[in-house]
């Protein structure tokens, strides 16, 4: 049964009871959604009463960092082995891997060091495996998955909502307002180091199904920050009623303010905002993702608006030394935390940071190894391995392959986070998902280097006016370059060239520049960038149909 406040408005009880008399009436999968905003309802009024101050935000990151090896052996006892259906325990019995040895071995040599173990023994996860896009097939085992499977069991489920779809379609993912409350401990020390107390802020994140929007205008409210605009990249429809009733009480019981659109496309109306900010006196802060950051400096230079000062806290996507120069080139400052819609917060920027996107890895939340793994003839990369330390981690994680890679040191900076006992440091993050076209495959950071620094250098625009995008017509592998006309007039084929030519300078690109020119495989294409649902205009692009894919 529901239980409701009698201090809700009227309007937002009969929009979540038209949600649920639909739900009723179509599955037990839509009534238990029902169930799911009843504790919502109570949750977040509790959420924004209960105070966090700062020594109790340092006392809990300390004692999860802690505790962090038998937390994880709970997580793995009631979790994992407790669960006959569980993917990761059929990995785990058919490598002979039974409780109380790998319990044991965890409290002898350590958490990372028995993730190691087991992952030489065969029990991980990767990407596609854990979006649900394909079975787990290991010599002698095979597992018929889904993305749900991996959910976490611990998870109290007060909203559901949607991966913002990069590497494909979107993945379903459950979330509760623990989890938020562990990140508001991690921006308390963010918000002190930058000097970010007091500032009025804005954040341009997407809306429901995606949870983005929603939790950085309650993190940042409960942190005392004054949220005086949430732009949103896409619009919610009218028929999306369980969406709607979400964002409304959000709206009413966390004092946030309404979403209002502003497309990707349409950065002059943030920077314009920001500007007025700026003219009240001091210069405001801005929570977005970093395509729409660039898009607002972009914008603010364009139509000369000041907005010297403004700081940005962007994610999403790496931040890039290109993507650095333009924030400068307006004032401004910007950092990149390292999140993910299946985690939550990976890693927080570093106070003394070498590179722009250099993080801190949350080691009170996860546990980090890294594996050498092939991504082409002859190139390989350190492959990042998560396994989540978090009983409010959206997903269950045991030694999953996400996709990513870096550098990973233990290195002494002096900051905030060495403080609270983060010393692990990572640094230029990366997909390692690749391009494969015409049997020639080109590595993510390669296709960065083209489309953020060689094209702007040589024919004008910025970092996210240009995108490779991988597509199949009549059977054949095609790859566009997107320019958009924001950059003006320029030659398609000068264009081309100039790509094929950088390429070439790559390990191995001489061959495969050679097949691609050859076979007319490269084509511009004069129109705007791809965005994901997420708001991202990502260096790569894949559309419907094409066999490989990277973000």
């Amino acid at each position: 049964m529901m239980v409701w406040d009698t201090s809700v408005s009227p309007w937002l009880q009969l929009t979540a009871i038209r949600v649920y008399r639909q739900g009723e009436d179509r599955s037990e999968m839509m009534l238990d959604e029902a169930r799911m905003f009843g504790r919502y309802v109570v949750g977040l009024r509790e959420f924004v009463r209960k105070p966090l101050g700062r020594e109790e935000c340092r006392r809990h990151i300390g004692d999860q960092l802690r505790g962090r090896g038998e937390t994880f052996l709970q997580i793995l006892e009631r979790g994992i082995y407790a669960r006959p259906g569980s993917p990761y325990r059929k990995l785990l019995r058919h490598a002979g891997a039974e409780w109380g040895d790998v319990a044991a071995l965890v409290r002898q040599e350590g958490v990372e060091a028995a993730l190691g173990k087991l992952y030489e023994a065969g029990v991980y996860v990767r990407l596609d495996e854990f979006k649900g896009r394909r079975g787990i097939e290991r010599p002698g085992l095979s597992i018929e998955v889904q993305a749900k499977d991996f959910d976490n069991p611990f998870l109290v489920r007060q909203y559901a909502g949607q991966t913002g779809g990069s590497r494909g379609v979107p993945t379903r993912v459950v979330m509760d307002l623990d989890l938020l409350l562990h990140e508001v401990a991690y921006y308390r020390f963010f918000m002190e180091r930058f000097g970010l107390e007091g500032r009025t802020m804005g954040v341009w994140r997407e809306t429901l199904p995606s949870a983005a929007g929603v939790k950085a205008a309650l993190r940042w409210g409960k942190l005392g920050q004054r949220v005086e605009k949430w732009f949103t990249q896409h619009r919610l429809q009218t028929s999306q009623w369980k969406y709607r009733a979400f964002a409304a009480y959000t709206v009413w019981a966390g004092s946030v303010p309404a979403p209002e659109h502003v497309p990707v496309g349409e950065a002059a109306t943030v920077a314009r905002w920001l500007a007025g900010v700026k003219e009240r006196g001091r210069a405001g802060l801005l929570d977005t993702n970093a395509t729409s950051g660039i898009r607002v400096c972009r914008a603010a230079l364009e139509e000369r608006l000041d907005i010297a000062g403004t700081f940005f806290r962007l994610g999403g996507e790496p931040y890039t030394a290109a993507r650095a120069r333009l924030v400068q080139e307006c004032g401004c400052e910007a950092v990149c935390n390292y999140h993910t819609a299946e985690t939550g917060v990976l890693g927080m920027t570093c106070g003394a940071r070498l590179e722009p996107g250099e993080v801190h890895l949350m080691t009170d939340a996860f546990g980090v190894i890294q594996r050498p793994k092939q991504v082409a003839a002859g190139m390989e990369v350190g492959a990042l391995v998560y396994t989540s330390l978090l009983t409010a981690c959206p997903k269950l994680l045991l030694n999953v392959e996400m996709g990513d890679y870096g550098t990973l040191s233990d290195r002494r900076c002096g900051c905030v986070w060495e403080e609270l006992g983060m010393t692990v440091h990572l640094q230029g993050i990366r997909s390692y998902e690749k391009l494969t076209t015409a049997g020639m495959t080109f590595l993510g950071p390669e296709l960065f280097r083209v489309v953020e620094e060689v094209l702007p250098a040589r024919f004008g625009g910025g970092p996210t006016d240009y995108q490779f995008v991988e597509e199949e017509e009549g059977g054949l592998g095609q790859v566009s370059l997107v320019v958009s006309p924001r950059v003006g007039e320029v030659g398609e084929r000068e264009v081309a060239e100039a790509v094929l030519q950088a390429l070439e300078g790559c390990p191995g690109g001489k061959l495969m520049a050679g097949v691609w020119r050859d076979g007319g495989t490269l084509r511009v294409r004069r129109q705007e960038p791809y965005a994901t649902a997420a708001a991202k205009i990502l260096p790569l692009h894949l559309l419907q149909g094409a066999t490989t894919e990277m973000e």
